[in-house]
C-alpha cells in the first residue's frame, strides 16, 4: 500500500504534563495507597488549583485522558500563583517538582525509585506512540525516523546541537526549560528523577533494541549529553 504522507501535529504540552502527572500519581498510589494520594493532593494545591485546572481541562480538549482533575476540587476560586507569561513547560517543571517534593520529603529516598518508575512508564508509552506516528507513514521504527517523529514540540526554548554518526545520533542541549526551572527554583534534586528516566524510556518505547548514553546533565554540568544508538 502506498498512501501520500499524513502529517501528524505533534502532542500539545498540556496534553503530555496531564500524561506525566497520571503515570507517576499512578505509580505513587500503588506504592503508598491512600498515604501517596494525599501527598500528591498536596503537591498539586502547593502547585496551585488555577493552573493544575488550566492543564487539566486543555489536556482534556486535545484527547488526553489523566488523574489530574481527581485532584482539584470543584469550586476552589483561586487564581494563578504565576507570571502571566510563563511557559507550559515551566509549568510542567514545577507541578512535576511539587508533586516529587511531596513525595520524597514525607516517604524518603526509597521514593526516589517509585518517581522514576512513573516517568519511565510514561516515556515508553510516548515511544511507542513514536513509532505508531512513524508506522503511519509507512517507516520503520528505525534511528532516522525517530527525531522526524517525534511527540513533543521542539520548542525554540530549547537550545541544541543534533549530530547524525552510523547507527548513532548525538544531542547536546545546552538549554533546557525543564532543567532551567529546576534549578531557577532550587528543585535539582527532584527535577533529576525525570532526566535520569525520560530519554531512555522514550527510545526503548520506541524500539526495544534503543541504547541512550546520557552522561551529562543540564542540572549538574550545565548542559545534557545523549548518544542514541541502534545497531541494525
Amino acid at each position: 500500500m502506498s498512501h501520500s504522507k499524513v502529517h501528524i501535529p505533534p502532542m500539545s504540552m498540556n496534553a503530555i504534563t496531564a500524561k506525566l502527572f497520571t503515570h507517576v500519581e499512578r505509580n505513587i498510589v500503588q506504592n503508598y495507597g491512600e498515604k501517596g494520594r494525599e501527598k500528591v493532593r498536596q503537591g498539586v494545591e502547593n502547585f496551585g488549583y488555577y493552573d493544575a485546572e488550566k492543564i487539566a481541562k486543555q489536556a482534556t480538549v486535545d484527547g488526553e485522558n489523566h488523574t489530574l482533575f481527581e485532584y482539584l476540587p470543584r469550586n476552589h476560586n483561586t487564581e494563578s500563583k504565576y507570571e502571566k507569561d510563563i511557559t507550559i513547560y515551566a509549568l510542567m517543571a514545577k507541578l512535576f517538582a511539587q508533586v516529587t517534593k511531596a513525595v520524597v520529603d514525607y516517604f524518603g529516598e526509597e521514593s526516589n525509585d517509585v518517581i522514576r518508575e512513573g516517568v519511565r512508564t510514561f516515556g515508553e508509552e510516548r515511544g511507542k506512540g513514536i513509532a505508531q506516528r512513524a508506522r503511519t507513514n509507512d517507516l520503520p521504527n528505525t534511528i532516522e525516523n525517530y527525531l522526524s517523529n517525534y511527540d513533543m514540540p521542539r520548542s525554540e526554548l530549547f537550545t541544541f546541537d543534533t549530530e547524525f554518526h552510523p547507527s548513532e545520533i548525538e544531542q547536546n542541549f545546552t538549554v533546557c526549560p525543564f532543567g532551567q526551572q529546576w534549578a531557577d527554583d532550587n528543585m535539582h534534586e527532584y527535577g533529576i528523577l525525570y532526566c535520569q528516566m525520560i530519554d531512555p524510556s522514550v527510545a526503548k518505547g520506541y524500539n526495544p533494541d534503543f541504547e541512550v548514553e546520557h552522561d551529562q546533565y543540564v542540572l549538574r554540568e550545565g548542559n545534557c549529553h545523549f548518544r542514541f544508538k541502534l545497531d541494525e
